[in-house]
């Protein structure tokens, strides 16, 4: 009960490390000094000090924290040992460790400890006893493990082990924090007789692993490495890596030279280089320079990978020129080269609805059917069967409509077009089965002809969910409950999957979630339950545990939501699904464009609607504040849905401006402002405003009436 009130002071500790932090929660350890709850603000308090790397202030609280810490006993044992190590004392930290396995056999953290106790035997010259203790611990693979075992097998006098090991290490882990001291230890060997190079694979799959990971100047460097000692058949191959590495990290003049210098060796290595030179096209937006290019590829490669994606960019310039036929021809080549191919589903579904959008109602009725029968898993799936419905209704065939709109609510419940398919279904009339005259005086019937095409769509797939409880009498649960209460969260967590393990329970992402949710991290508990059961959208919310969708569809805040989407006219679910799809309710969030907050505003605008509401002082950081980042981002949607005219137009607007809307406004006419969402041209914007609707609505359909 005591750590209970621990909780809200210790996150307020390990979030931000303030001097008033550490001394309010000092003086709580003081004040239960002889129980548990004192044991664990002592634990908190050493653990925030070694997050802020002052290691000598650590140890005394730790220290503190070890004579009635219990259940947590080896967290404080664990934490003490790594300060003495990183403050230099070796000794103690050594004493700390030796007893370690004996006193906390069933710990979580002996893996880690192992590798501190090795760390510590290094530092007293002890390398073969490092390695004893290290190589029985190698599987699963851990990169700090790796670094301590080679430098133990270097002090041990072995260096081609420690070759051996540091190698392992710093080609299939580079993206690793230890890569780099693996490289120096590593230098450190290079001059050792005996001492073979390295592989020219291990290092090309170093380089490939870099690139992969988006690290495209470390890329560079080593494909440049490579380059000299690259065989005749393996040049080639390299020079394109290296020039797409070099394109990536925006040298592009070294790039071109590159790719004009590459020798022709196979009409893979042919497609490849005309692929990369298209790329460079596209990023100058020389479409018809691109377009050239591709023409080529038609002709040199025409099975390639690379052709497959260069015409997916064909189509959608041609998309975005308005070139509908153009762009009509461009997905059905795509499609009839690539029957197979990962983009043959999206293909075959842009060129049916582009037929839509020209009027070719005939051409597109029977492309939806096709989307269906030929691709029934894909994501395009649910749009088929509703556009499809559409046109039955245009048809004055009110049974297929039903029978398609039926299927989609069925199996697609939550997804956008759920609700929409739910809602048109409730009015349409239905021939009455006794009279069978189909006349509009008939009651609305309740059942729909059979269609064979919709047994092509797959059952739904997912695993029931008990909601069960996570046992209580399970000590890495009870361990997880205190440090919780410390304000340890990642400690915490971990001790819920060891648990987890040990119970074979399916508890871990609810309770995992709630701890993130309790915590204000409501972020990662979304994410987490996105993970345990990717399919949500599909179910009806009787299917899972409310507590389920309350943290997928959280309500943090809601009180200044409520208050200022009211002021402003707006649903307060429909501003609470903008917040989940932009930052997922986490405040401090900062995009790659720096839109910062709830909202993720830029500051420009938030100083210009700052202006405008008279926030006196404004700055950038207040941003960060809930109430202000919800207070002038409802503002300024608000503008947004009075601009376009509607909140579909604001949202897209929201994600991809106000010009683009107003063009993709000016493009024909539409049915109505679903079929203007489909159109959007941007899939990053289509889906963007889609997944808004759609969370609006489960929001709705789970808290009832704001």
């Amino acid at each position: 009960m005591a750590s209970s009130t621990l909780k809200p002071m210790a996150r307020q500790l390990l979030q931000d490390r303030t001097p008033a932090a550490y001394a309010g929660v000092e003086a709580f350890a003081r004040k239960h000094s002889t129980d548990d709850a004192g044991s664990l603000a002592w634990l908190a308090v050493g653990y925030a000090r070694y997050l802020d790397h002052d290691y000598s202030k650590a140890i005394d609280p730790l220290s503190r924290a070890k004579p009635h810490a219990g259940d947590i006993g080896d967290y404080a044992a664990y934490y003490l040992a790594a300060s003495y190590l990183q403050a230099g004392r070796t000794p103690e930290a050594i004493a700390a460790l030796s007893s370690f396995d004996e006193n906390y056999p069933q710990s979580l953290l002996l893996r880690d400890a192992h590798v501190l106790y090795a760390t510590t035997l290094l530092n007293e010259n002890r390398g073969k006893d490092a390695i004893t203790l290290l190589e029985k611990e190698r599987e699963p693979i851990r990169a700090d493990l790796e670094l301590v075992l080679g430098r133990a097998y270097a002090a041990a006098g072995d260096p081609a082990k420690a070759v051996a090991v540091l190698r392992h290490l710093y080609f299939t882990l580079p993206l690793s924090s230890e890569a780099g001291a693996a490289q120096t230890e590593l230098q450190k060997l290079a001059s050792t007789p005996g001492i073979s190079p390295p592989a020219f694979g291990d290092r090309k799959s170093r380089a490939d692993l870099l690139a992969r990971a988006k690290r495209f100047s470390e890329a560079a460097d080593a494909y440049r490495d490579l380059l000299n000692e690259a065989t005749p058949a393996d040049k080639p191959g390299v020079q394109l890596a290296l020039a797409e590495a070099l394109q990536h990290s925006g040298n592009r003049r070294e790039a071109k030279q590159l790719l004009d210098s590459v020798q022709i060796t196979s009409p893979e290595i042919a497609a490849e280089r005309l692929y990369d030179l298209g790329e460079m096209q596209r990023a100058v937006d020389d479409d018809d320079g691109f377009l050239r290019t591709v023409g080529e590829m038609r002709q040199t490669a025409p099975t390639s990978p690379w052709l497959q994606q260069a015409l997916l960019y064909v189509a959608n310039i041609y998309l975005l020129r308005k070139d509908y036929d153009k762009a009509i021809e461009a997905f059905r080549e795509l499609e009839q080269r690539f029957p197979g191919g990962p983009r043959a589903p999206y293909s075959h579904w842009k060129a049916s609805w582009l037929s839509l959008r020209q009027g070719h109602n005939a051409e597109a009725k029977t492309g939806f059917e096709q989307q269906i029968a030929l691709y029934p898993d894909s994501n395009e799936v649910p749009a088929a069967l509703y556009w499809r419905a559409r046109l039955a209704e245009e048809d004055n065939d009110p049974a297929m409509a039903a029978a398609y709109y039926q299927k989609i609510s069925e199996r697609y419940r939550n997804y956008y077009y759920g609700p929409l398919a739910r809602e048109r279904m409730s009015k349409l009339k239905l021939p009455d089965p006794s009279k069978g005259d189909g006349s509009k005086d008939d009651p609305p019937g309740k059942t729909a002809p059979y269609y064979a095409i919709l047994d092509r769509v797959p059952a739904l797939s997912v695993k029931p969910v008990a909601g069960d409880a996570p046992p209580e009498d399970n000590l890495r649960v009870a361990k997880a409950r205190l440090l919780e209460n410390g304000g340890l969260l990642d400690l915490a967590v971990r001790e819920l999957k060891g648990a987890a393990d040990e119970e074979k329970g399916s508890w871990l992402p609810a309770e995992t979630a709630r701890m993130y949710q309790d915590a204000g991290r409501y972020d990662i508990a979304v994410e987490t339950l996105k993970r345990a059961v990717p399919s949500y959208f599909a179910v009806d919310l009787s299917s899972l545990p409310r507590t389920y969708w309350e943290a997928l569809f959280p309500k943090p805040y809601w009180t200044d939501l409520a208050k200022f989407s009211s002021a402003n006219g707006l649903d307060p679910y429909l501003v609470a699904s903008l917040i989940r799809q932009e930052s997922e309710f986490n405040p401090n969030a900062v995009s790659n464009k720096n839109a910062m907050g709830l909202m993720q505003l830029l500051p420009k605008v938030g100083k210009g609607v700052a202006k405008q509401q008279k926030l006196k002082h404004f700055s950038p950081p207040q941003l960060f504040n809930p109430t202000i980042n919800i207070q002038l981002g409802t503002k300024y949607f608000r503008s947004m849905v009075d601009q376009f005219g509607g909140f579909e137009y604001a949202l897209a607007a929201y994600n991809a401006g106000d010009d683009r809307v107003r063009d993709w406004q000016s493009v024909g006419k539409y049915r109505d402002i679903q079929e203007f969402v489909e159109s959007i041209p941007f899939t990053e914007t289509r889906e963007y405003v889609q997944a808004i609707m759609r969370n609006a609505n489960v929001y709705r359909q789970l808290y009832g009436t704001p």
